[in-house]
C-alpha cells in the first residue's frame, strides 16, 4: 500500500463511531470469504450439467428470493432491531448456502437458490440503516464510501482465491463462505450495540408510515428507484451473462476471476482518492455519470475477445459503480424519516433484488438467441437512458430536500 493510498484512507476513516467499525470488520470478514455467487452459473454449467438458460433461470431464483429479502430485512429492522435482524440473518444465511452447496436434484437446487435468496440477503437492510443511525448526517457519504471500499476489498481478494480454490471442488466454496457468515453475525451479536433510534422519539404519528410499501407511496424515491434498478440491471450481467460469454471465448475460471477481480482492486485503489471529489459533485450528476460509465463499460464487452480486452471494460464500469455506490446510499439515508430508515433501505435493496432476479434470466435469454453483441449493446442503451433519467428529476428531488431539511436535522446538505 503507498503512502498516498494509506493516508487517504486514514483521512476517509477519521473520526467515524466504534459501532460503525464493528460493521466494517464484520463485513470484512463475510467479503473475504464471499465465494459463491458469483460463480453460481458456472458451478451450475459445469458441475450440475445445466444450460446457460437453465443456470440463468436458477440465479433467477436465487434474485427472487432478494427480493423478498429487502422489505422484510428492512421491516425487521424496523420493527426489532438492527442487531437482531443483523445476527438472524447472517446465521440464516450461513445455513442457506450449506443448502445450496449439498443439495444435488433440480427441484431442491431451485429451492435451495431461493431460500439463500431470502436468507443470505436479510441483513442488508439493518447495515445501511445502522450506519445512517450512528454516523452525523455531514459524515455520511464519507461512512457509506468507506463500507463500499471494504467491500470490495474482501471482494477482490475473495475472487481469485475462489477461482484456485475450483480445483478443489466447488463445494469447497460453500462451506467457506458459510463460515465466514456465521463468523460476522458472532461479531455482531457480540460487539454490536441497538442502534435502532428509540421507540418514544419516533413513534408519534407514524402508524400510518409503517407498511412494508411506505417507500414505494414515496413519489421522489420511486422517481430516483427507477434509473438505479435500470442500472443494476446492466450490473447484474456480470453474475451469468459476462462469465458464460467469457467461459465461450475460453477464459477459465481462474481467468474470469482474475478479470472480475479487478472492478474490486481499482475500488480498493480508487475509493480514498474520489470518494471526495465525487462528494464534491451534485448527486443527480455523480449519479448520471454512473450510469453512462456503466453503460459503456459493459457495452465494450463486444470487444473482449481475450483478458486484456475483458479487463479495460471492467476497467470502465468499474468507474460507474465508484460514483454511484456511496452516493445512491446516502440519497436513501436523507428521503428516509429516522423511524422508517430500514424501510426505505429495505426498498433500496429490493430494488436490486428485482434486478437480480431480472437480469441473469433476460441476459441468459438474450444471450442463448440474439448473441454477446446484442446484450452488451442493449446494455449501453440502458446506460444511457437511465443517465438521462437522474438528470430530469434532478429539479423534483432538490425541491423536496430542500423541504425535508427544514424539518429534519438528520437530512444531509450534499447538494442534488
Amino acid at each position: 500500500m503507498t503512502g498516498a493510498l494509506r493516508e487517504a484512507i486514514r483521512e476517509m476513516a477519521g473520526g467515524l463511531p466504534r459501532t460503525y467499525w464493528v460493521l466494517w470488520t464484520g463485513t470484512l470478514v463475510n467479503r473475504l470469504g464471499s465465494f459463491v455467487v458469483p460463480f453460481l452459473a458456472l458451478y451450475l454449467t459445469r458441475e450440475r450439467g445445466y444450460s446457460v438458460a437453465q443456470a440463468g433461470l436458477v440465479v433467477s431464483l436465487y434474485g427472487a428470493g432478494t427480493v423478498l429479502a429487502g422489505p422484510l430485512g428492512g421491516t425487521l429492522a424496523d420493527k426489532v432491531g438492527r442487531r437482531f435482524t443483523l445476527a438472524a440473518g447472517l446465521w440464516l444465511g450461513s445455513g442457506g448456502m450449506l443448502f445450496l452447496g449439498f443439495a444435488r436434484e433440480p427441484q431442491w437446487i431451485a429451492v435451495a437458490a431461493f431460500t439463500l435468496g431470502v436468507l443470505g440477503e436479510l441483513y442488508r437492510p439493518a447495515v445501511s440503516a445502522a450506519i445512517a443511525d450512528v454516523v452525523p448526517p455531514l459524515d455520511r457519504a464519507r461512512a457509506y464510501s468507506l463500507f463500499y471500499w471494504v467491500i470490495n476489498l474482501g471482494f477482490s481478494i475473495s475472487l481469485p482465491l475462489a477461482g484456485l480454490m475450483t480445483r478443489f471442488g466447488y463445494v469447497a466454496l460453500f462451506i467457506a463462505d458459510a463460515i465466514t457468515t456465521f463468523v460476522y453475525g458472532c461479531c455482531v451479536w457480540l460487539f454490536l450495540p441497538e442502534t435502532r433510534p428509540p421507540r418514544q422519539a419516533t413513534a408519534a404519528g407514524t402508524a400510518a408510515h409503517s407498511s412494508l410499501l411506505a417507500p414505494f407511496k414515496d413519489p421522489t424515491f420511486l422517481a430516483f428507484g427507477l434509473p438505479i434498478f435500470a442500472v443494476a440491471l446492466i450490473f447484474f450481467q456480470g453474475q451469468v451473462a459476462l462469465p458464460l460469454d467469457l467461459g465461450q471465448k475460453g477464459l477459465t475460471p481462474a481467468q474470469f476471476g482474475s478479470v472480475l477481480a479487478v472492478n474490486g482492486v481499482l475500488i480498493v485503489v480508487l475509493q480514498p482518492f474520489t470518494g471526495r471529489r465525487v462528494g464534491r459533485m451534485r448527486r443527480a450528476h455523480a449519479l448520471a455519470l454512473a450510469g453512462v460509465l456503466t453503460g459503456v463499460g459493459f457495452g465494450l464487452h463486444t470487444l473482449s475477445a481475450n483478458m486484456g480486452l475483458a479487463i479495460l471494460a471492467v476497467v470502465v464500469w468499474t468507474l460507474g459503480e465508484i460514483a454511484q455506490a456511496p452516493v445512491a446510499s446516502t440519497v436513501v439515508a436523507d428521503l428516509a424519516p429516522a423511524e422508517l430508515r430500514g424501510s426505505y433501505q429495505g426498498a433500496y435493496h429490493m430494488l436490486w433484488g428485482l434486478a437480480a432476479c431480472a437480469a441473469p434470466a433476460v441476459g441468459g435469454q438474450v444471450l442463448g438467441r440474439f448473441g454477446a453483441t446484442s446484450l452488451w449493446l442493449g446494455c449501453l442503451v440502458v446506460g444511457v437512458a437511465a443517465a438521462g433519467w437522474h438528470l430530469a428529476i434532478a429539479g423534483a428531488r432538490r425541491r423536496r430536500l430542500d423541504t425535508l431539511r427544514t424539518l429534519r436535522p438528520e437530512v444531509s446538505a450534499s447538494a442534488d
